[in-house]
């Protein structure tokens, strides 16, 4: 039996604890505050920035899934340095396979859809701790020392996206509750959207197939829709005719916004994102592995189905 240890406890890293643990597999989870036992997933308290302590708790393991991420865009200069140091030292110290959960950041601004091709060319601090992330760990794998991949996603949404997705609790909240909506840069640019449960899929379907290793790969992800194109099928699904859609300033995000919620000043490297066409392409994934995407309607569906529950 494979034995699959999953560093975060967030909407990924839980996804993929349950598909495992679903399958009978042996899961670990391993996060800073630990969490009550699960049918067939054991929870450990550790600090990922910690190398022995992260590779004590690692011991054992096969595949290890990084799905962990710091709480904001401004903890990741300090955070995600020896963070990232101590997981590729727990998987080098073991021989485990590292699958990385990534996202495009690293690519920068771009005017064709990305491919796992695309350079990275990234100027943003973010976009470098990534690129440097990337780097560091294929160094290891060009050496022998680790096998390691990567899935990269666009702007992820699903069961368990909160605040922090763009299709989170500032848009399925008021959908649901038959408000208006206001979101960011340009309402009808089409944009790639990832679906958590692909992701989830994708990173379990890496860490079990040789073929994976040793470079990126795209998750499956469904045809880009605009934002307006989002919301108004969320509310079809909800069987309620066109919601009001608005657009709040850069500005206002960056400056009010970001003066009580720090993270969201980090919005302003990432905004090319948003003001035009955002695409991703995953032909590479579904042809090596035959997995495809959620299509719109269902993803959005389920997602409904979460949110409804939780607010109820």
């Amino acid at each position: 039996m494979t034995d699959h240890v999953i560093l975060g406890k967030g909407q990924i890293g839980s996804t993929v604890a349950s598909i495992l643990a679903s399958r009978g597999e042996r899961v670990r989870v391993l996060s800073r505050s630990g969490g009550p036992e699960q049918a067939g997933i054991e929870h450990v308290k550790v600090d990922a920035r910690d190398a022995a302590a992260l590779t004590a708790a690692t011991k054992g393991a096969d595949v290890i899934y990084n799905c962990a991420n710091p709480a904001g865009y401004h903890q990741w200069a300090d955070e995600w340095p020896p963070m990232f140091a101590a997981i590729l030292a727990a998987a080098k110290a073991h021989g485990a396979g590292l699958v990385n959960t990534g996202n495009l950041y690293v690519y920068g601004p771009v005017t064709a859809p990305m491919t796992e091709r695309t350079p990275l060319n990234s100027p943003g601090h973010k976009g470098q701790i990534r690129i440097k992330m990337w780097n560091d760990a294929m160094a290891l794998h060009a050496a022998g020392d680790l096998r390691f991949t990567e899935a990269r996603g666009s702007d992820y949404f699903g069961p368990g996206a909160l605040a922090d997705a763009m299709l989170g609790e500032r848009v399925m909240r008021p959908v649901i509750e038959g408000k208006g909506v206001t979101v960011f840069g340009d309402l009808d640019a089409p944009h790639t959207f990832t679906y958590i449960p692909d992701v989830a899929r994708a990173l379990i379907r890496l860490g079990g197939d040789d073929r994976a290793w040793g470079r990126p790969w795209h998750v499956p992800s469904a045809p880009a829709r605009s934002q307006r194109e989002m919301i108004q099928e969320a509310a079809r699904l909800l069987g309620r005719g066109p919601v009001r859609v608005s657009r709040l300033p850069w500005w206002v995000l960056i400056n009010v916004v970001g003066a009580f919620a720090p993270a969201m000043k980090g919005m302003a490297e990432t905004r090319h994102q948003w003001d035009g066409p955002y695409l991703m392409e995953s032909h590479d994934f579904t042809d090596t592995f035959g997995d495809k995407a959620t299509d719109t309607a269902t993803a959005l569906g389920e997602t409904l189905d979460w949110w409804r529950a939780r607010l109820a």
